[in-house]
């Protein structure tokens, strides 16, 4: 196959990358590099099954050739990032991913959308399954995010119903691992920065709300399965362990061994107090479930934010 991925040089887009290439496929990227990094391909850059556009997929932007499958990865995904770039976040949601579709369209290719469990919001249904119409703040501080990724799933399935473009939709669950930016913003990074420079752990409100956390390795794979089958979905790819902020913050204390202990600061809005993925479609129709617990995943990461930060 031959791969147009958006969004290919951040934390989920590289790893995806790799594995595109790895399992014999080329992969074009197309990336401004307004929050992902070129580090991230580096590795790549003279690969044979490998090609990069540096461009803005709101702007103008061509692929010669055939191609089969357009993934959509491109968009800020961390709170820092979007809360920096609310504007551009809606862009390509919008704009961007409408551009992506007609290159779809184009090129009688497959169009894989990257959305999120964050079109659940704050959630009444739990664990969230792909039917529940979520409980979101279409005007709230980190509506940029939730209303770009609902529109491109709405824009996604508009070109389905019209255009007849295959189409692979995947809801992602809190995904982390190596690559992640150690100031991004998210839960994970957050605390091993933290605990590698030996400052206490920031929990915000009790620490009783939850999240469930998929390793970078199980969400790639699970995308693939989904881009191979016949799925239109959504589909949630996700680690169904659920965790609190407590039991996270006690882990990655453990695992690091720092002794500054935890700190609480105030709930920002809107923040959902569960997260957790009912995966009984990506079991039943593409064979997936995650394989590395948190625990293991986190011995894999912390290394990574180690070198990074010069530990």
């Amino acid at each position: 196959m031959r791969i147009v991925l958006a969004g290919g040089s951040g934390f989920l887009g590289s790893h995806l990358t790799d594995a595109i290439i790895a399992r014999g496929d080329n992969v074009v990227v197309v990336d401004n590099y307004i929050t992902g990094s070129p580090v991230n391909l580096e590795h790549l850059r003279d690969h044979d099954a490998f090609e990069l556009i540096e461009a803005d997929i709101c702007g103008e932007f061509s692929v010669d050739g055939d191609v089969d499958a357009v993934m959509n990865l491109a968009s800020p995904a961390s709170p820092k990032d979007y809360y920096e770039f609310p504007i551009e976040t809606l862009d390509v949601g919008s704009i961007g991913t409408r551009n992506l579709l007609e290159l779809a369209r184009a090129k009688d290719a497959t169009f894989f959308m990257a959305s999120t469990s964050e079109v659940y919001g704050d959630p009444f249904v739990h664990p969230q399954t792909e039917d529940y119409w979520g409980n979101v703040n279409p005007i709230g501080k980190r509506s940029m995010y939730d209303e770009a990724k609902r529109f491109s799933e709405a824009l996604t399935f508009a070109y389905h119903r019209k255009y007849d473009v295959p189409i692979r939709v995947v809801r992602i669950f809190n995904t982390y691992g190596p690559r992640m930016q150690p100031d991004d913003g998210r839960v994970v990074s957050n605390f091993i920065t933290q605990a590698l420079r030996g400052e206490a752990l920031t929990i915000y409100g009790d620490g009783s709300q939850t999240r469930s956390f998929c390793y970078v390795e199980d969400e790639v794979r699970g995308f693939l399965a989904l881009l191979d089958s016949d799925e239109t979905g959504p589909i949630n790819i996700g680690n169904p362990g659920e965790f609190t902020m407590l039991e996270l913050a006690d882990l990655v204390t453990e695992l690091t061994g720092n002794a500054a202990g935890i700190v609480h600061e105030p709930l920002p809005s809107d923040d959902p107090k569960q997260r957790k993925p009912d995966i009984t479609q990506a079991r039943e129709k593409l064979g997936w479930e995650p394989t590395i617990d948190l625990r293991i995943g986190l011995e894999r990461t912390i290394p990574h934010f180690a070198k990074v930060l010069g530990f």
